[in-house]
């Protein structure tokens, strides 16, 4: 009876990290997600976070080692209003921008634009303006209905 208590344990804890492994699925904190996920960004990135708070939002600010900065701008109510970039490299858009990803790019194959003229769009209450050149990229998105009381569009920056 004891060998079988034994073996069964046995067998659970040899399945345990497999099923974390199957189960476990890439999540970031992006624009319009929940801020519990930032800890996943900054491992993403592997980058140092700074965090400032106001009185209406916080900000998360990553920096990655190449010297790319992201910031996350949240509610109170931990929602991810906004998000801003600078630095020498582009972070990872589809990771920033979340599920408005899939608008950047639709609206971006309907733009006839210079390859490093700035980019603005505005869609269904989410605005992105981008910008950059080799070594010098910067942007911004935010989505209007989920700005925090009292909060201006222009803190996200």
């Amino acid at each position: 009876m004891r060998y079988n208590a034994i073996h069964r344990h046995h067998r659970v804890s040899l399945l345990s990290p497999l099923l974390l492994v199957m189960f476990a699925l890439p999540v970031f904190a992006s624009l319009g997600g929940d801020v519990s996920t930032v800890q996943s960004d900054q491992a993403h990135m592997k980058a140092s976070v700074q965090v400032t708070r106001s009185t209406n939002y916080t900000v998360h600010e990553m920096k990655a080692a190449g010297g790319t900065a992201v910031r996350e701008f949240v509610s109170p109510s931990g929602q991810v209003f906004g998000v801003a970039w600078n630095g020498p490299f582009r972070p990872d858009l589809q990771q920033v921008l979340g599920s408005y990803y899939p608008q950047v790019l639709a609206a971006a194959k309907n733009r006839h634009v210079g390859h490093n003229a700035p980019v603005t769009i505005q869609e269904s209450g989410v605005v992105i303006q981008m910008s950059g050149h080799q070594r010098h990229f910067t942007g911004r998105a935010y989505v209007t209905s989920m700005l925090p009381q009292g909060v201006q569009t222009t803190v996200v920056k």
